[in-house]
């Protein structure tokens, strides 16, 4: 799978989410809250960073745990800059070519 078949099933799930949200809530989550639940998740990517390094005690299966939320936290980044018309394929295709300047 390619980055921009990501980007568009990414895009498409988090629509799937806003009807959820609309019919549970009656409004869609704010840029704002879906930034929030993107930080709550590489918060969690930390903890169970610290438990697979054996630096914090941690029941149940942490590498599965781990993907999971690598994954959702890739998901929630392109969710974040696609509701910000953000091109993040252009964004990440300038970061790296930068970085591998620098280098």
């Amino acid at each position: 799978m390619n980055f921009s078949e990501v980007v568009e099933r990414s895009v498409q799930i988090r629509k799937l989410y806003h009807q959820l949200e609309r019919q549970n809530h009656g409004t869609e989550w704010t840029v704002e809250e879906d930034a929030l639940a993107f930080l709550t998740d590489a918060g969690l990517v930390g903890r169970l960073t610290m438990s697979q390094q054996e630096r914090w005690p941690k029941g149940g299966n942490t590498v599965l745990e781990l993907e999971h939320k690598l994954g959702e936290c890739i998901w929630w980044l392109i969710v974040l800059a696609e509701r910000m018309n953000i091109d993040i394929n252009k964004s990440l295709d300038e970061f790296l070519s930068n970085l591998e300047e620098q280098l």
